[in-house]
């Protein structure tokens, strides 16, 4: 049986430039409606990836997201969150790009066409066995993702993946694969879309239940996040407050002397 990308069949919808902007606002939130109920479908998959996820993490290895354009930009997104939010080092979940950090902002032309390129992109990074490649592609067929995932399965390497169609040349190569089949987009073929959001929710869950396996989160707190901007030291003094049940220049005070949420528990508790 031949290949479907059902990421690229047409739109259920029709004629969209006659809509008035309610109608284009609601045909679209009822097309993101059904995302979450895709994504549950694949909760099988997704619980298998992030397990292997979380094991290797656990056992000092890195999370790499691979990817190009929007699935690419995703992973960078997910992977430069972790450090703020949870503390960890900034090598610890890596997310990278066809075309390199130039393809952030702005499209690089057939970046993502090199079955080469990804692997040696890997390697740049001292890529081991110890650690997991996640291919992210919506279509599933971004040679750029195969090519690596297939030369990291060569090398003793865990692969998974995050895609958008069933059956597709990526979902094969991955060791963990996740397919969130969300159907046609509104836009025929903007994968940015439904297909985005899929990837972003699943992408967070991985990373967030990996973070809580690791120990990150206490009680449901982000209590090593990286106190960054008034807002977190704020939100950071009352997480110690409600904590220990201490006035709130206590609780700065501890919070400044000790960097983080945890640290000024601790050392609270052992002063006592």
């Amino acid at each position: 049986m031949s290949f479907i990308k059902t990421t690229e069949a047409d739109s259920k919808y029709d004629h969209l430039e006659k809509m008035n902007v309610s109608e284009v606002l609601k045909n679209i939130n009822s097309e993101d409606k059904t995302v979450p109920d895709a994504v549950e479908r694949s909760m099988p998959q997704i619980i298998a990836l992030t397990e292997i996820v979380s094991s290797t993490l656990k056992k000092g290895g890195r999370l790499f997201y691979i990817g190009a354009g929007t699935s690419g930009r995703l992973g960078i997104v997910d992977a430069s969150e972790c450090p703020p939010t949870f503390g960890v080092p900034h090598g610890m979940v890596i997310g990278l790009i066809a075309g390199g950090d130039t393809a952030i902002r702005e499209a690089v032309e057939f970046a993502e066409d090199s079955k080469d390129q990804g692997w040696k992109d890997l390697q740049s990074n001292k890529i081991t066995s110890k650690d997991i490649v996640i291919g992210v592609a919506a279509s599933g067929t971004t040679p750029y993702v195969i090519g690596a995932l297939e030369e990291c399965n060569k090398n003793n390497i865990a692969t998974g993946c995050i895609t958008c169609n069933e059956g597709s040349p990526l979902g094969k190569t991955a060791k963990f694969p996740v397919e969130v089949v969300v159907g046609p987009e509104f836009i025929t073929g903007s994968s940015r879309m439904k297909a985005g959001t899929a990837q972003k929710l699943v992408l967070n869950m991985i990373s967030t239940t990996a973070m809580i396996q690791l120990g990150k989160v206490k009680g449901n707190k982000m209590v090593d996040m990286q106190l960054s901007n008034h807002k977190l030291v704020n939100r950071g003094t009352r997480m110690i407050m409600n904590e220990l049940q201490i006035s709130e220049d206590k609780a700065a005070e501890l919070l400044d002397k000790n960097g983080t949420v945890r640290a000024a528990i601790n050392a609270y508790y052992n002063a006592k």
